[in-house]
């Protein structure tokens, strides 16, 4: 018998299909806007231009400085030019920094956002932003974060090389992985992220063997557009704690932190989530052991499996598993420091994925 369950939808339209970008200046026009800052990375300047152009009168400006983790400092200057053009809404063309960055700027301006994603990283779906300062990021939900409009065009992904596709990719999966142990899991989250994990594992495969395959990139934008409502919808755990903490202390890249530690954050969860191993079974093919299935798609995929190879250092260790379990979270499994600090070491090394029983964290 199925539990009771409350089940919140967010009030978003998606725009899903190759070519679909043309209608952005319909979508601007339907949220009664008139002058929209471009938000984009200094690399997807020039996507960022190619939207402006589009968008003709009603482009206030285009500011090309988003960055990995949304540093304050960035925040803020993207707040005052929005200020300072007069701007009534933000359109955000990119992955997570640009999405983020737009963001920043609804939570101070309480201005709407309208995202066109150019990666798989889910951002877009979700009224989670993150800032970072001083070393340290800090999260949070706020509604009026969520973009009111999402435009998923699977040819603005063809620009995106294979190792970071294969990356942005997986980032989408760890999404889907907490969502199914996460404490507020619903029936209907579960379908999404069974369905997103497994739509992403079977289409990153084909994006990295030939990236101008679109009906696997439109595969691939489907799944993380579900791996991203799954984020939105649920409460992260251990992974994604893990990897708020190195990206905003060590600043390591977004995207490959969070395709080197999922597996190893798997494993040690899975013996107390069955029921997400179940379900993760079925998404990868029939995998027995879904964590090593994850850490050997991975490898297949050309992606980096240790954090050392991201330019974390051994001796940063210590001390990220002392932030990582400063404060408590939801997680399947009791966290402990010492499960912590084995879990990153076989992540720093790049070692097989494998559950850690509660004697070996004793005995570490």
């Amino acid at each position: 018998m199925t539990r009771s369950f409350t089940y919140q939808a967010l009030p978003m339209r998606v725009v899903f299909g190759a070519g679909v970008l043309a209608k952005l200046p319909d979508e601007v026009a339907a949220l009664g806007l008139s002058r929209v800052l471009v938000l984009c990375s200094p690399e997807q300047e020039e996507t960022g231009q190619r939207v402006a152009a589009a968008l003709g009168e009603r482009c206030a400006g285009v500011l090309a400085e988003a960055r990995m983790h949304v540093p304050v400092e960035v925040a803020r200057r993207a707040r005052d030019l929005a200020d300072e053009l007069g701007a009534d809404g933000c359109v955000a063309v990119g992955g997570g920094s640009a999405v983020g960055l737009g963001k920043a700027i609804a939570l101070e301006h309480d201005l709407p956002i309208i995202a066109v994603p150019t990666t798989y990283a889910g951002s877009e779906m979700t009224p989670v932003w993150g800032l970072t300062e001083d070393g340290e990021k800090r999260t949070g939900r706020d509604a009026r974060v969520l973009p009111r409009s999402v435009l998923y065009d699977p040819e603005m992904t063809l620009g995106l090389p294979a190792r970071m596709s294969a990356t942005s990719g997986m980032n989408a999966i760890a999404h889907a992985v907490e969502g199914l142990y996460a404490p507020d899991a619903t029936p209907i989250i579960s379908l999404m992220a069974e369905e997103g994990a497994r739509a992403l594992a079977a289409a990153l495969p084909r994006v990295v063997a030939d990236g101008s395959d679109l009906d696997a990139r439109a595969e691939a934008q489907y799944g993380a557009w579900l791996c991203g409502a799954v984020l939105a919808a649920t409460t992260m755990s251990l992974h994604h704690k893990l990897c708020h903490t190195l990206g905003g202390t060590l600043d390591l890249p977004h995207a490959q932190t969070h395709t080197v530690v999922l597996p190893h954050a798997l494993a040690f969860n899975q013996p107390a989530a069955p029921g997400a191993v179940a379900a993760l079974s079925r998404a990868l093919g029939g995998a027995r052991d879904p964590a090593r299935e994850l850490w050997e798609l991975a490898d297949r995929l050309g992606a980096p499996r240790s954090l050392a190879e991201l330019g974390m250092a051994e001796a940063d260790i210590s001390r990220i598993a002392d932030l990582a379990v400063a404060k408590p979270y939801a997680n399947p499994r009791p966290v402990t420091r010492d499960g912590v600090e084995s879990l990153l070491r076989a992540a720093w090394a790049g070692a097989p994925p494998s559950p850690i029983e509660p004697d070996q964290e004793e005995r570490t």
